[in-house]
């Protein structure tokens, strides 16, 4: 018996930078943009927005944006990733996004297990591929999978204008593929019932929605 999924998917993306005008930012929601049309609710969570707090193990009681980003990234689906590229690896805010996702190792199932994640990293030089590999290392440590198509933009600054608006259309179609590839395949994830995450995801949509401000 083939199973059918009957609710929209839920993708999140996390990433931009702390940059006012950001490009990995610009990415990500050119990645993002869409979605809805493959019957999937999205969600940016903008790392300049969110203003994190630096993650301390040893006082790691989650603020209010922490909390939204531990629950929101924990409810999703699917999520696409973006980094700007500093120093040859992934910006030290989306690191510390990631450290705060530590509090989801108590979960029944811990951290992001079997969620799917596309990784696009925007780097102002001609490589952006170590940014990259950051990210999949970070991703089977939290237990979910990385879809074999990543994006890593190169000489970001020409792809993108001022404004975020993408200029290559190279470059928009590679994050539309990507987009399209994290969305079929969480969907597969999704329908498969032997991997039970639906309740604890809807109990974390849940404490989003309560979290939310009225």
């Amino acid at each position: 018996m083939a199973w059918a999924w009957t609710k929209a998917l839920t993708i999140v993306g996390l990433g931009g930078s702390l940059a006012r005008s950001s490009k990995s930012r610009a990415a990500l929601r050119v990645a993002l943009e869409g979605a809805s049309d493959a019957d999937a609710d999205t969600t940016l969570l903008d790392l300049r927005e969110l203003a994190l707090p630096t993650y301390n193990p040893d006082d790691d009681e989650p603020t209010e944006n922490a909390a939204r980003l531990i629950e929101t990234c924990y409810a999703a689906d699917g999520m696409l990733w973006s980094s700007p590229m500093y120093q040859g690896t992934i910006s030290g805010a989306f690191k510390n996004a990631l450290d705060w996702l530590h509090l989801l190792g108590k979960r029944d199932p811990p951290y992001l297990h079997d969620e799917v994640i596309g990784l696009i990293s925007a780097a102002g030089g001609t490589q952006g591929l170590q940014a990259i590999n950051t990210m999949e290392y970070a991703t089977r440590a939290l237990r979910a999978w990385a879809v074999p198509y990543v994006v890593p933009v190169a000489a970001a600054w020409r792809v993108f204008d001022s404004n975020g608006n993408v200029q290559d259309s190279s470059v928009e179609s590679q994050l539309r593929t990507l987009r399209a590839e994290v969305v079929r395949v969480a969907e597969r994830f999704a329908v498969d019932h032997s991997l039970h995450r639906s309740a604890e995801c809807d109990e974390a949509a849940e404490r989003v929605a309560a979290a939310a401000p009225t």
